[in-house]
């Protein structure tokens, strides 16, 4: 069986899918559609970025949501991909919305406007410049957390990217102040990444309260089709859970690498990344090397 994982916030580039747009009719109405529910001009940002609007979060993840959704839509009626090829699906972060959608337990319009929703909360949550986000590379999470809790840091751990690779959230000056530390405490590489806020961390309690009000009333469709949760990385085809879980991953870490861990318990052998960028292909790789991936990016990944 085949599994499909969607990318999130960091994969955006200037014209993601816009061979899709130009070559597919279905791509350029579902830009439209998409377009219409959030009376955004996704094309305008995502095709041209005059004013680098693609790399503010209140646009960034409803123009990779829409980019992921177009290039998913355009692959199952170009090569006939259907539900029952597909066991298990999963995104990280925004990514995760993307699977709801393609699997379709939620909505084009619902989803749509409840990524707008988010992308803003998320951009507004705290004041820019306050807080922010580090990449640290060569250690797994429990070594980073081992320096986190014996060095009394606060800083969390937002995600698991790969046993390599973790991210952090917390202050700008606390993030200043422990980058020497992690270095010294045999990190590789300490990278401050280019996001407005600490996602995936306290500071967006208030913002996860208030879009938790906001998927309450999102109506979930019943299939077949299972979803790894980012918040504890277990699969769920219960809908009632994995709302639950969706209302708690704002402000937590994202499980990335238990979720490709569990992928790989169950059987799965064939993943196929779906959305701009090969960013999960690349993380998968360093989880495990039982996967036989495929990224579709391009049009010509198609072809």
């Amino acid at each position: 069986m085949t599994s499909l994982v969607f990318p999130g916030q960091g994969s955006q580039f200037v014209g993601m899918a816009k061979d899709f747009h130009d070559n597919f009719k279905i791509a350029k109405l579902i830009f439209e559609e998409i377009e219409d529910y959030t009376k955004i001009d996704l094309r305008k940002i995502i095709f041209k970025n005059t004013n680098d609007e693609l790399n503010l979060t209140q646009f960034t993840q409803i123009s990779i949501f829409a980019t992921s959704y177009v290039i998913y839509k355009t692959y199952t009626n170009e090569l006939g991909l259907n539900d029952q090829d597909v066991n298990v699906m999963l995104g990280h972060s925004l990514g995760e919305y993307t699977a709801l959608a393609c699997a379709n337990k939620i909505n084009l319009k619902e989803c749509s406007l409840i990524l707008k929703k988010r992308g803003e909360l998320m951009n507004g949550a705290i004041q820019p410049n306050i807080t922010g986000m580090a990449a640290l590379i060569g250690k797994d999470s429990d070594y980073v957390q081992n320096i986190i809790f014996e060095n009394n840091l606060n800083l969390e751990i937002a995600n698991d990217n790969s046993p390599i690779q973790i991210v952090i959230s917390g202050s700008i000056e606390e993030l200043n102040k422990s980058k020497q530390l992690f270095l010294e405490k045999k990190i590789k590489k300490f990278i401050f990444l280019n996001v407005s806020a600490a996602f995936h961390s306290k500071y967006m309690l208030e913002a996860q309260k208030e879009l938790s009000e906001e998927i309450d009333n999102l109506n979930f469709i019943e299939n077949k089709i299972k979803i790894i949760s980012n918040y504890d990385a277990e699969i769920y085809s219960d809908n009632i859970l994995i709302k639950k879980n969706l209302q708690n991953q704002m402000a937590n870490m994202v499980n990335w690498t238990k979720s490709i861990k569990r992928l790989e318990e169950v059987g799965e052998n064939k993943i196929i990344e779906i959305g701009p960028g090969k960013v999960l292909s690349g993380l998968i790789n360093r989880i495990s090397k039982n996967f036989d991936i495929t990224s579709l990016n391009y049009f010509s990944d198609i072809k």
